[in-house]
């Protein structure tokens, strides 16, 4: 599926059900959209916002169309309007590259400002934006532990308890209907969950990859993979390597 693409079809995705999972013991719901919703704590997770990367690419020479940010932020509002969270957490690579945040156009600003009305909000510092973001609502902080877990943007190295982070943007491969579909997925195996890319632009990272490697224990892992018509749970065994 095209993440840019989900900017035109959120109305039909909003029928799309989201799927119920815990981390560490505390429920969590993996929306059809990107984000992880933890009704309890009334928080909302997003992950690789990676806003004006497009912009960033037109710095170096390299043009891209100019659509990215934009669409992202529809999809975040969509979702924000979904939950109605009290707190939203973007886990890094808020922004593409370190200017980002400060050569943001005001359109946007006033967009993140609207969405952040009335809620908190967290930025997590990304290897892409390590310097956090610069005149945007909210506070910037390397990590955060919060209602049981701790938030950050890049995994720990071997098994960890109670972390949610970013950075690798998980997608896995699943065979249907003679051929092969890859996504972006939600990867967990009960004690840590790695969030999908949020970013219209980005990529993503098989499961199978060296970097995913100790990560998890495979035995438990499930990849919920974001789909047109629904999130397809698959236990990390059948996907296709």
């Amino acid at each position: 599926m095209n993440r840019l693409a989900l900017a035109r079809d959120i109305s039909a995705l909003a029928a799309v059900p989201a799927v119920e999972t815990s981390i560490h013991g505390i429920a969590a719901v993996c929306d059809p959209l990107g984000a992880l919703y933890l009704p309890d704590a009334g928080l909302l997770v997003v992950s690789d916002l990676h806003l004006e990367k497009g912009a960033a690419f037109a710095r170096r020479g390299m043009m891209l169309p100019p659509y990215d940010t934009l669409a992202t932020l529809t999809v975040l509002a969509a979702v924000i309007s979904r939950y109605d969270p009290r707190l939203v957490v973007s886990l890094g690579d808020n922004f593409h590259d370190r200017i980002g945040s400060a050569h943001l156009p005001e359109n946007f600003r006033a967009l993140i400002v609207g969405m952040a009305r009335g809620r908190e909000w967290i930025w997590i510092n990304g290897n892409h934006d390590p310097d956090g973001v610069v005149d945007l609502p909210g506070a910037c902080a390397d990590e955060i532990h919060y209602a049981g877990l701790t938030f950050r943007h890049e995994p720990k190295n071997g098994l960890q308890s109670g972390e949610i982070a970013g950075h690798l943007h998980p997608s896995a491969t699943v065979r249907r209907r003679e051929r092969s579909i890859r996504r972006p997925c939600f990867a967990t195996d009960g004690a840590r969950l790695l969030m999908p890319a949020f970013g219209v632009m980005s990529g993503g990272l098989d499961l199978g990859h060296q970097a995913m490697k100790g990560l998890f224990d495979t035995s438990s892992l499930v990849a919920h993979l974001l789909g047109r018509d629904r999130i397809y749970s698959v236990r990390y065994g059948n996907l296709r390597g």
